[in-house]
């Protein structure tokens, strides 16, 4: 599962889930990323509730072994590169109109994969590879069903999601990309589409998948406006992207909910702040939910 580790410091491999559950208006993402040359695994774990509150945590602890786990969190392959479980018991802080509180937390959440896996390689020149290699060059993503429960103190969820998992590999510098914007998007089992637009110095590389009828299309250039809010987080997005045989797909995305994380550089002196978002798309007639990712250098 694990692929060779490079010589690089910010050598990282990693492993994100994400999913919306309409039916309880219930969002969540985790990930958990391993730097063994830096004996270290970041984690983060979040829920962003029908309440408008949030809960969860980002934390980096001591890489004392090579499993898909840390502080509580666990990914299980159930079926390689198809099923996995994905599970949790311990606390998360819940922030709600500026308090913030332990809460207990539990789930158990399968992914049953839908679509195949969709290698990044199947969009972008060598050229733009090279331009690529400070953030996780080797990417896979794929759609599935999500199906278990998830439980916030009293409250339980019984979940039935659509969401994508995503696998990279790589050296992660999160301070190297001005602008990366990372979209996940489900309108139902037969349709969804997943996005990248990598701002780098050297220039852009784009990248991603339209998955319609069983068939997986790869996008090979997007263009974006981007739309803020006062301070500094996402409200709107306008999308046209172009797949290999020069078919152009207009979206519009409106952010629903969002939470804010930190990431500093090597260097401790740039940093980024991503936003992960809850967006609600619209193509043509069709509305589709995903996460769109903002990792913005400051």
């Amino acid at each position: 599962m694990l692929h060779e580790v490079g010589e690089q410091k910010d050598w990282n491999e990693s492993f994100y889930f994400n999913f919306y559950d309409r039916g309880n208006d219930l969002c969540g993402f985790m990930r958990i990323g391993m730097k063994p040359n830096k004996k270290e695994k970041a984690l983060f774990c979040f829920f962003l509730m029908p309440d408008g509150s949030i809960v969860g945590l980002k934390e980096n602890v001591e890489m004392e072994d090579n499993e898909l786990s840390a502080k509580g969190l666990k990914f299980t392959t159930v079926e390689a590169e198809k099923k996995w479980n994905l599970s949790y018991e311990g606390e998360l802080m819940q922030m709600d109109k500026g308090e913030v509180k332990p809460v207990k937390v539990s789930f158990s959440l399968d992914f049953d994969a839908i679509t195949p896996q969709f290698d990044y390689r199947s969009c972008v020149t060598p050229e733009k590879e090279k331009i690529a290699q400070q953030v996780a060059a080797e990417h896979i993503e794929q759609v599935g069903n999500i199906l278990g429960t998830v439980k916030v103190e009293d409250r339980e969820f019984v979940v039935r999601a659509l969401g994508e998992r995503d696998h990279s590999w790589g050296v992660r510098e999160w301070t190297a990309p001005r602008l990366w914007l990372w979209v996940t998007c489900q309108f139902n089992e037969r349709f969804a589409f997943n996005i990248t637009k990598l701002e780098m110095d050297k220039g852009d590389v784009d990248a991603g998948f339209l998955y319609l009828d069983g068939e997986m299309i790869p996008i090979v250039k997007v263009d974006v406006a981007k739309e803020f809010q006062a301070d500094g987080s996402p409200s709107e997005l306008f999308m046209a992207f172009y797949d290999k045989d020069g078919n152009v797909y207009g979206v519009k995305g409106v952010t629903k909910r969002k939470a804010m994380m930190h990431f500093e550089g090597e260097d401790k002196k740039q940093h980024a702040v991503m936003w992960e978002t809850l967006t609600r798309f619209k193509m043509d007639e069709e509305v589709g939910f995903g996460v769109a990712e903002y990792l913005i250098r400051q």
